[in-house]
């Protein structure tokens, strides 16, 4: 299947997702799986939804899928019985949608013949409309879900592909544009415009941090200055799937030694704690071996995270994090962001930051952009 195709909806690998979530509901000895998050409607059935709409979707324990899409059909999913809800009503977005979508997916449920004794829901967000209705054992599935996302199918590394892609046309324009006295806002747009045309469509999530001079933080009416440090983590979204990764450009071109010399120490930890990441490492050791390397650099401090996973939401698993204690595993993409903040001179501090997808063997790099100041 060419790389076109697989930005499309493949039904095919929706119903891998589909198996693997039903080998866990034969281990959890569950009937039915309903899904009210439109990602993991979109995880199992392969049609995205807008952020201001309510789809709901279930697994029976016999392999038949249902979707309950808000308004009209879809016109592809991997699903065995699809239905409606009035979601708009002549235009007016409706309130009530998750009433409306439950009561329709409850009448499917019942029609569908199946023992529903024992369902897997999502217990952040399983509406009483669904429970209420189905006299049933309710079984929290979130962190099943969860842990099946962390192994990104082709179609699904296919669009974070493309939505990396987005950002290295971003820090190319950024390049170009990036100089002493030029607005936020304007670098704001400026890089929005070029995803959006990179994607050829909307964007369906922006970046993180568009301020020049701080550690992070929203773009600000407020025009740059010459030796600022411009910290640029960006993550847009293609098709629901987040890309995020961080640049940072000097203004005017002229780093000073200490900058260099801080830059050059992020640089330099990348080849070593890319060494080292392959299946069944812990990320807790990876998080400490990169705080000896940025320890190296006098006066610099760091607190944060050493990354995430990244998929449908751009924060996954696995976490480098010492809060967890997560493994690596083949199949999945994360982000990876050593950073160091020290004292007026640097202008708050340099972060970098990469993606990869774990192989069997180690890690490939998916953001082959330019780092250097």
């Amino acid at each position: 299947m060419s790389e076109a195709n697989l930005l499309e909806i493949c039904v095919n690998y929706c119903r891998a997702r589909q198996q693997r979530l039903l080998a866990e509901m034969q281990r959890l000895r569950l009937d039915a799986v309903v899904v009210m998050l439109p990602e993991h409607v979109q995880w199992l059935c392969g049609t995205r939804f807008t952020w201001h709409h309510a789809p709901l979707a279930a697994l029976l324990a016999d392999g038949r899928a249902i979707l309950i899409a808000p308004n009209k059909l879809p016109p592809v999913a991997a699903a065995d019985d699809v239905r409606t809800y009035e979601a708009n009503s002549t235009s007016t977005l409706r309130n009530d949608q998750r009433v409306k979508g439950c009561a329709v997916l409850v009448d499917a449920l019942r029609a569908s013949g199946h023992s529903l004794k024992r369902i897997g829901v999502e217990f952040s967000c399983v509406s009483r409309h669904l429970t209420d209705a189905l006299a049933a054992e309710y079984v929290d599935v979130e962190p099943t879900l969860y842990e099946l996302r962390r192994f990104k199918h082709p179609d699904e590394l296919e669009r974070l592909k493309k939505a990396i892609a987005g950002t290295g046309t971003m820090y190319a324009r950024a390049r170009e544009i990036v100089e002493p006295g030029i607005n936020e806002l304007t670098v704001f747009n400026e890089l929005q415009a070029a995803a959006v045309n990179e994607y050829g469509e909307m964007l369906t999530g922006t970046g993180n941090d568009y301020a020049s001079g701080l550690h992070g933080g929203f773009p600000r009416n407020r025009r740059v200055e010459a030796g600022e440090l411009y910290i640029l983590d960006l993550g847009p979204a293609y098709r629901g799937y987040f890309a995020d990764n961080c640049r940072v450009i000097c203004v005017g071109g002229q780093p000073t030694d200490r900058q260099y010399a801080a830059w050059k120490t992020i640089a330099d930890t990348f080849p070593v704690l890319e060494a080292m990441i392959k299946p069944g490492v812990r990320a807790r050791t990876v998080y400490e071996r990169a705080k000896e390397l940025i320890g190296a650099f006098p006066g610099g401090t760091w607190k944060s995270h050493l990354g995430h996973g990244i998929g449908l939401f751009p924060h996954e698993a696995p976490h480098l994090n010492p809060n967890w204690d997560d493994t690596f595993q083949a199949g999945e993409v994360f982000a990876m962001e050593p950073a160091v903040y020290a004292d007026e001179e640097l202008k708050q501090g340099i972060r970098l930051e990469n993606n990869y997808l774990v192989t069997e063997t180690g890690v490939q790099l998916l953001s082959p952009f330019a780092m250097g100041l």
